[in-house]
């Protein structure tokens, strides 16, 4: 299997200041093959610190859901949110779908809705065309691990460590665990995220899982004042050093 890489943003109109699917090069031979667009939410809680500040950046700028996606790119690749399900209620759970995919996007990542109260969201998902990936962690019991692997669509979101989003010197050892029980339940793709901070990280996670999503590495270039080049060459770095493996 190819291994996938999904790079992350948060955005917040205008459309110039969508940072991450505007200067992430993606294109499967030299950047990501999906781009998540986190729609920014007041209470992330999953979330370390630049993430918190991303989104709080956003909404400061006055971003909210309607406007982001009016203005959500063609970049070439799927576009997957992810938000809060605070957003989804907001909305209910079919008009937040059925906006999704008059967006463009293609799928949906909610991470605090646990996979016993995902169906009302599923089958919204799934009457618009929108993928639920549903994610799994360490201490995810074995039966749960099972359905969370049925009830996904696209890919599984394998949560590589116990903690917030955010960069890490190392990649977790639970990481290489957590993929191989995902692995003997689902054909899905499983792709590992939380604290992907580098080259070599993404490298070694390529061992165990099918590909990586990185955030929180690439938001931190964006707060930190990255142009589209820097971005492009470290998006084009994870890219090159997933397709070693």
């Amino acid at each position: 299997m190819t291994p996938a890489a999904a790079c992350s943003c948060r955005t917040s109109p205008p459309a110039s200041h969508l940072t991450g699917p505007t200067t992430c090069t993606p294109s499967p031979k030299r950047g990501a093959d999906a781009i998540e667009v986190g729609l920014p939410f007041s209470d992330p809680t999953l979330d370390g610190p630049t993430i918190q500040q991303a989104s709080q950046t956003a909404l400061a700028r006055g971003a909210n859901t309607r406007d982001i996606l009016a203005v959500m790119p063609d970049v070439g690749v799927p576009l997957v949110v992810s938000t809060y399900y605070n957003l989804v209620l907001n909305a209910g759970p079919e008009p937040f779908c059925a906006a999704l995919r008059q967006a463009g996007v293609a799928g949906l990542i909610v991470p605090d809705l646990p996979v016993h109260e995902v169906d009302e969201l599923t089958d919204a998902a799934t009457a618009t065309g929108i993928e639920p990936a549903l994610l799994a962690s360490p201490t995810t019991p074995e039966p749960r691990l099972a359905e969370i692997g049925a009830r996904s669509r696209g890919f599984v979101y394998a949560v590589s460590l116990m903690g917030t989003t955010g960069e890490r010197a190392t990649l977790a050892g639970s990481a290489e665990r957590l993929a191989a029980r995902l692995r003997r339940v689902t054909d899905l793709p499983v792709l590992l995220g939380f604290g992907i901070s580098t080259p070599d990280q993404a490298r070694e996670a390529r061992r165990h899982a099918d590909g990586v999503v990185v955030s929180a590495a690439v938001m931190r270039r964006v707060l930190d004042g990255a142009g589209p080049d820097d971005l492009r060459a470290f998006v084009t770095s994870l890219r090159e050093a997933l397709d070693q493996e």
